[in-house]
């Protein structure tokens, strides 16, 4: 017949055990099982958390949905604090920074782009922020310090056209129609099949009577 013990029982035969033939082999085999309960502990422990994290994301997304800015701070707040390198914390972010800028609050987008770039995860999301923000600082009158966003990024890879755009924007708020015309060419030339959207660049380089290369990698 197999005995079933609780936690404690288990606890106490353990303890048991250990005295009645306590060395330095039996401690080893102690600290090893001690070792895989711990791991099945923690775990459960990061299901536990992924389950609290998607509940706080969903109340979040459902007050921006109706328009509730302010009621979803506490909820965002608790994600950034209990779970910053969740996936769902990252995707909260990003999207109540664009729920900021559609309420015409951008400064208040700034801080939440600026977390993910931190702490996103996967590493895509610091990628997107990144690419967000510089489109922020722009509109704010700062291509500046939005090239130089764009030029710090170390790994783009799989947004290398929107870069290429965003580059563009910002050559063109400053200018330099030529330096303009190459980066949204770059842009049209990266594009991906189902990325991005190639008709607003053939639109952009069209106004700036430029030439539209034909379909790059995929577009």
């Amino acid at each position: 017949m197999v005995e079933v013990y609780d936690a404690h029982e288990q606890g106490e035969i353990v303890k048991k055990w250990l005295s009645e033939n306590g060395s330095a082999i039996v401690m080893g085999l102690v600290i090893a099982f001690g070792g895989l309960f711990g791991f099945k502990q923690w775990q459960g422990w990061q299901e536990n958390s992924r389950q609290a994290a998607a509940v706080e994301f969903e109340v979040m997304t459902d007050l921006l949905s109706t328009g509730q800015l302010d009621a979803a701070v506490a909820n965002f707040q608790n994600l950034q604090d209990e779970y910053a390198k969740s996936p769902y914390t990252s995707m909260a972010a990003l999207q109540f920074a664009r729920a900021r800028i559609a309420a015409n609050q951008p400064d208040l987008a700034v801080g939440l782009y600026e977390f993910v770039m931190e702490n996103g995860y996967p590493k895509a999301m610091k990628v997107v922020a990144r690419e967000r923000l510089a489109r922020v600082l722009l509109d704010q009158g700062q291509p500046d310090a939005a090239m130089a966003l764009i030029d710090g990024a170390t790994d783009i890879t799989g947004f290398e056209s929107r870069f290429a755009e965003v580059r563009g924007d910002i050559h063109l708020d400053q200018g330099r129609v030529e330096d303009a015309v190459s980066a949204y060419q770059e842009a049209l030339e990266l594009l991906e099949p189902g990325a991005g959207d190639r008709g607003f660049l053939v639109m952009k380089l069209q106004s700036l009577g430029a030439e539209v290369p034909e379909p790059g990698i995929g577009s």
